[in-house]
């Protein structure tokens, strides 16, 4: 059943792939969702090396930035800083109605398998297993150890959606950016943020 969701947080680390939440976060504000979005710093220098986009740390510069990136739906769009403690991400008095990380780092992942809270993006994963909310992680490593394993195994028998970036390709894609907009449209999938993204199975083309 698709759920129309009006607010989510979505982190971005180091891990590779880029590609994945710049388009994940044009396809949420498109939808008309809020978004709340936290980047490590390690995210910002990935972003630079695979998408030549230099993200400053202060949050405002990176939301003008983006907004000029993305276009007037940007207007939906805030950035927080890793510290900002204060955002509304960061209580379970005030939660997203789900949250995605794209990519997510093994580190990142390791520590909300742990339950620790070093920044506002793992405060925030760390609130929506607590209150029960949809956490979406989109894990980015290889080859996986015993250790990535098992933190995701242990953060999917509590609930939380594992979507790996791995595109299929029975819809005969064509460039990288099918293959991208098949990953991105898993993701949404589990959101419940209904797309036509790419192929789906016994259908012959996408809209």
């Amino acid at each position: 059943m698709t759920v129309k969701l009006r607010h989510v947080a979505m982190g971005i680390t180091g891990a590779s792939g880029a590609v994945y939440s710049l388009r994940l976060l044009g396809e949420l504000l498109a939808a008309g969702i809020r978004v709340s979005l936290v980047i490590s710093s390690a995210g910002r220098l990935v972003l630079r090396e695979e998408q030549g986009l230099d993200l400053p740390a202060d949050p405002e510069e990176q939301r003008r930035i983006l907004g000029e990136l993305i276009g007037s739906a940007a207007e939906r769009l805030t950035c927080h800083g890793e510290k900002d403690f204060h955002a509304p991400m960061a209580s379970g008095s005030s939660p997203p109605d789900a949250m995605v990380i794209c990519p997510c780092s093994m580190g990142t992942l390791g520590r909300i398998a742990a339950g620790l809270s070093s920044n506002l993006m793992e405060r925030g994963a760390d609130v929506m297993i607590k209150e029960s909310r949809l956490l979406v992680l989109v894990p980015r490593e290889t080859p996986l150890s015993t250790i990535h394993l098992e933190n995701m195994l242990k953060l999917a028998r509590l609930g939380v959606k594992m979507v790996p970036p791995m595109p299929g390709f029975y819809g005969a894609p064509r460039s990288v950016d099918d293959l991208v907009k098949f990953v991105v449209g898993r993701v949404l999938d589990q959101l419940g943020v209904e797309h036509s993204l790419y192929v789906r199975w016994g259908n012959r083309s996408a809209s």
